[in-house]
């Protein structure tokens, strides 16, 4: 079964990313962490997050044999959204895999136990001996191809509304904030994709009270196509007034199997005007069969598996196409309207 899964990605994934004429887009499962990997028409490569560390490498083998399926041998930027296990700690070790060109982040970490320290200093060890980029909101990354704008960082979200954004948020007003998160998922970078009339955002692991200073009182990201779920489609983010707001067409959940997808949250995705479906990595166990997705729209059906991505490939005009490596499913979504 696993020599399947190995040709099937490699026969899906056999056109070199860089001789297509959209926006590739790879969610790959790091088992409940972040890795996605875009790929523009110009051949330049920005992975946004590295999984977990240890696993005998697992997380980067997987992004590793992603990327060179997708005809990508350098990453011209690795975007670290925040300084948490699952998101930074496979760096060193996708590091001895794939070149980077520059690193992107938002500076210090915001947490000092020794734990954290060390996980931080563990990135920094790599970091160092190549190009590093600090952005804060309001930012742009020069990804050749697409256009990458930094929402968030270091806590502090955009103050100015995006280009056809800015209209009240009538879901502010039973909206009410939360304790105050100090951790490093409050400090994530959030970025917004643009390619054409295409729009996807993702904000790392940013919580409750940071998403609802980009859209309370009014909503000053406008609509998305794709919403990757923050937080792994948990119910400490995820607030129906951000959600809601971005209207997506699609969510996709980068969760595992016993992490993200809370029964909430699913439920604030789903009902969401506009969206159409929602894909995952994993079946959510605790969420139960009626909060997940239909069996075809989720990557990995048990526990035991461990199929590696979920594809977009998104046109200028607003079209795109999502593929789930698993059993092939693919649909396609026309521009809206």
């Amino acid at each position: 079964m696993r020599t399947f899964f190995v040709i099937l990605l490699f026969v899906q994934l056999s056109v070199p990313a860089h001789a297509a004429q959209g926006l590739d887009v790879y969610c790959i499962d790091v088992e409940g962490g972040q890795a996605t990997l875009f790929v523009t028409p110009a051949g330049k490569a920005m992975l946004v997050d590295t999984g977990w560390a240890g696993f005998n490498g697992r997380d980067a083998d997987r992004i590793a044999t992603v990327a060179k399926a997708a005809g990508v041998t350098r990453l011209d930027y690795l975007l670290v959204t925040h300084y948490h296990l699952d998101h930074v700690g496979g760096v060193p070790q996708l590091a001895e895999r794939l070149p980077v060109g520059t690193y992107v982040d938002h500076g210090r970490s915001v947490e000092t136990d020794p734990e954290a320290a060390e996980l931080f200093h563990a990135y920094l060890r790599v970091r160092d001996r190549a190009s590093h980029l600090i952005v804060r909101a309001g930012d742009r990354i020069p990804v050749e191809g697409m256009e990458v704008r930094v929402v968030a960082s270091t806590g502090q979200g955009i103050t100015r509304p995006l280009t056809g954004a800015g209209d009240p948020n009538p879901l502010c007003a039973s909206t009410k904030s939360r304790e105050v998160d100090p951790s490093e998922n409050a400090q994530s970078i959030g970025i917004l994709i643009e390619f054409g009339k295409f729009r996807m955002i993702d904000l790392g692991d940013l919580t409750w009270n940071k998403e609802l200073q980009l859209v309370c009182p009014s909503n000053l990201l406008g609509r998305v196509d794709v919403y990757l779920a923050t937080h792994h489609g948990l119910d400490e983010s995820n607030s129906p007034a951000i959600v809601h707001a971005l209207r997506p067409r699609v969510a996709v959940i980068n969760n595992g199997s016993n992490k993200g997808g809370s029964p909430e949250a699913l439920q604030t995705i789903r009902t969401s005007p506009s969206l159409e479906d929602i894909w995952q990595l994993h079946y959510a166990q605790d969420a139960g069969k009626e909060n997940n997705a239909p069996e075809p729209f989720i990557v990995n059906v048990d526990q035991e598996s461990s199929v590696s991505w979920i594809k977009l490939e998104a046109q200028a005009d607003g079209q795109f196409t999502v593929t789930n490596s698993r059993n092939g499913k693919t649909k396609t979504y026309l521009p809206r309207p």
